[in-house]
């Protein structure tokens, strides 16, 4: 699994692993903020939140070009220092006014454009590492790897911040609820029924924060904290970001001589022997592939990104906010990570070439789950979980699940029947519909969120429900996401590189503002009509690749 691959791998994917668990940290929690900050609809946050995402997948196509221009390491670091400057803007806490909204549309474009420079460009210097002859036949597991590392960083970011969230409420003598927001905007707008206002009062008498605070009173201290801790969640991702900074600068020399784009390249006599030379015909004919793999993408990236939009409110509003028995050690973020580890470990034990290796891979296999067993045990027999935990199970799943799929993989091109990388990218897209298929039967029965009228369903489900989502929906991740960029960094014209690895990012873009459409008619359809719409896309999107597979992979001989 990590046998013969470059240490450059290694130091990129540690880098992109701080940053990651800067961006997830502050995206876990960034729809909560926006609706307890500003009020905002359900149809309003989640239109900001997929216009956010798109401007973050959308700029990595401006920052390719420019960094086929000027090269990718300048990209990478202008871009991490728009980035703290952004999160450092988003981090300020400020008034629910204008000013305040002024500011965090700033932070959210600096973020965006930061982003841009960095997160392809990053991945093409990875990409790069594998046009030597002695790795090139490693990239997809390679990029499986860095996939990996992503995920370590965005599993630990919901964690970080409910903890940082929580910490802050506490001393204002508050506590987390998630009926509360909404109604504390409707008590400030004075358009609360005494229903309601009955309810508000009740969750406030909990609090010692609240003593001897009137209703409206108490409404905007909590709606004043609860942004406050938010702001200071997102000051996570800066110190973040100086973690990349010191990996990224202090490893230089493992992945300098991937620092290189199509122009530099032609100028050093020593890396032009190496690079193809492709017709206008074989170029025209890779683009191709490459666009139609994009259209796919698009669709899968609306899917899957539901999981910061509609699956957040499907989270706060459907699903119970206790749980007990063994599904508690899903919410202990140290005990999924002794978990995630132990496969590592375990794996070791069968791919050891010393009998040795074995024996103390397979007693620190032993000593991770007699760990977490032990963390879980002494878990209280209920626990109360927040909408933005269930966001850390995408990642844990990611890490935990990609030896088994790196594993499955080497075992059929061993006997020759290894699908394509545009194979893997349909089988994922049946996948995905299927996770939503899960998600169609839990909310069967359940009231629709525009009879709910912003409040809690009385009837709550299983979080096992989100949970299995979860699940299968990374199964579907892990057969598209890193083998489409692998894909991309594998077909992409050598002077293309760039521009073709930020058009990868700028349908991901896509798929991210279209995440607002379920947003848009999360008022408007009763909850199974907004799963069916998304199964049937991923299917459709399905049908689309595999009537071009011959093309696709033609283009890739």
């Amino acid at each position: 699994m990590f046998k013969g691959q470059p240490k450059g791998l290694y130091a990129l994917a540690l880098a992109n692993t701080g940053e990651r668990f800067g961006y997830y940290t502050m995206l876990a929690i960034f729809l909560l903020f926006i609706q307890a900050k500003f009020g905002y609809s359900a149809a309003v946050s989640t239109q900001i939140y997929s216009i956010f995402l798109a401007g973050v997948y959308f700029m990595p196509l401006l920052g390719g070009i420019l960094a086929d221009k000027i090269g990718y390491g300048k990209c990478v670091t202008l871009g991490i220092a728009v980035m703290f400057l952004g999160y450092l803007c988003l981090a300020i806490p400020t008034g629910a006014n204008i000013t305040g909204q002024i500011l965090m549309f700033g932070a959210l474009a600096l973020i965006a454009v930061g982003t841009g420079l960095f997160k392809g460009n990053l991945q093409v210097m990875v990409g790069n590492l594998y046009d030597d002859a002695k790795y090139s036949s490693k990239r997809d597991a390679a990029f499986s790897l860095f996939y990996m590392a992503i995920n370590i960083g965005a599993m630990f970011a919901p964690s970080m911040a409910k903890a940082v969230t929580n910490f802050f409420l506490k001393g204002a003598g508050l506590v987390y609820d998630a009926n509360i927001p909404a109604l504390a905007h409707q008590c400030m707008d004075n358009t609360i029924t005494p229903e309601n206002m009955e309810k508000l009062t009740q969750l406030a008498s909990s609090m010692s924060g609240a003593a001897g605070m009137d209703m409206a009173t108490f409404s905007t201290y909590y709606i004043e904290q609860l942004s406050t801790a938010y702001n200071y969640g997102f000051a996570v991702a800066c110190v973040s970001l100086v973690l990349s900074v010191l990996i990224y600068f202090g490893t230089k020399s493992w992945w300098k001589h991937a620092d290189v784009n199509a122009k530099q390249a032609k100028a050093a006599t020593t890396t032009s022997a190496n690079e193809p030379e492709l017709t206008p015909e074989q170029t025209k004919s890779r683009i191709t592939a490459l666009l139609l793999v994009f259209a796919v993408v698009i669709f899968f990236w609306m899917a899957f990104h539901q999981n910061g939009a509609t699956m957040t409110l499907f989270a706060r509003d459907y699903t119970a906010a206790i749980t007990e028995g063994i599904t508690r050690i899903g919410f202990n973020i140290w005990s999924l990570a002794l978990i995630a580890i132990s496969v590592y470990t375990l794996f070791s034990v069968f791919q050891s070439e010393t009998q040795k290796a074995k024996a103390i891979s397979g007693i620190a296999t032993l000593a991770l789950w007699g760990g977490a067993y032990a963390l879980y045990s002494s878990m209280p027999t209920q626990v109360e979980i927040q909408p933005s935990d269930f966001q850390q199970f995408n990642p844990f799943f990611v890490v935990a699940l990609t030896p088994f799929s790196l594993a499955i993989f080497a075992a059929l091109a061993k006997v020759g029947k290894e699908p394509s990388a545009p194979r893997k990218i349909g089988l994922g897209m049946i996948v995905a519909a299927i996770g939503f298929l899960i998600l169609t039967v839990g909310s069967m029965g359940l009231a629709s969120p525009k009879e709910l009228g912003g409040t809690v369903s009385p009837d709550l489900i299983s979080p096992n429900w989100l949970i299995s989502t979860y699940l299968v929906l990374t199964f579907a991740e892990l057969l598209l996401s890193p083998m489409g960029i692998s894909f991309v960094s594998k077909v992409a014209p050598p002077k293309y590189k760039g521009m073709m690895m930020g058009c990868w990012f700028a349908a991901t873009a896509i798929g991210n503002y279209l995440v607002s459409i379920p947003g848009l008619l999360w008022d408007k359809l009763p909850l199974w009509g907004i799963w069916t719409l998304l199964i049937a896309l991923c299917l459709l999107s399905a049908l689309f690749i595999f009537s071009m597979m011959k093309k696709l992979e033609n283009a890739t001989k």
